[in-house]
């Protein structure tokens, strides 16, 4: 499904909306170019998990941050300066994945044979030239919370 942001709030509300229904174990695959609000899609996951959107900043230079408390654990991945996935693999980042909390990984294009079936996969573009908004594509399957979250966002779809 194809969505529209045209501001930091509409990206925090369409993430909360998903990070509302995540369970332990999910996994949110995030792509998109530099600065398409990938972080800021992370900050609506966490908060929606009782995380405190200021807690919630990029990892790029720790690759996983972890965020106790809220209804579950929360891990902040970034693989952005990670060059290859071997590389994420050396490092054990597969580990990351699953468990008790859900897991947001930025750049996940980087690592795409890493991630776990049935990752949902998130992607924002910047569409027009002065960054005014932002087009979000949620690949996630059906499945009665996906359902969920589709009457949650029905003001941000595109075409809709």
């Amino acid at each position: 499904m194809e969505l529209q942001s045209r501001s930091e709030s509409d990206t925090l509300e369409i993430a909360g909306a998903l990070g509302s229904l995540l369970g332990p174990g999910d996994v949110v695959a995030l792509t998109g170019d530099l600065g398409a609000g990938k972080t800021v899609f992370c900050k609506g996951i966490g908060e929606a998990l009782g995380i405190p959107a200021a807690r919630i900043t990029s990892p790029s230079f720790t690759i996983v941050t972890e965020h106790p408390g809220g209804r579950m654990p929360f891990r902040h991945v970034d693989v952005y300066r990670l060059a290859s996935e071997r590389e994420a693999e050396e490092i054990g980042l597969e580990e990351t994945f699953g468990g008790e909390g859900a897991c947001a990984v930025e750049w996940a294009e980087r690592i795409e044979t890493l991630l776990p079936t049935g990752s949902i996969r998130v992607t924002l573009l910047v569409s027009d030239e002065r960054e005014e908004w932002r087009r979000i594509t949620v690949e996630a399957g059906e499945s009665p919370r996906i359902r969920s979250f589709l009457s949650r966002i029905e003001p941000f779809v595109l075409g809709g």
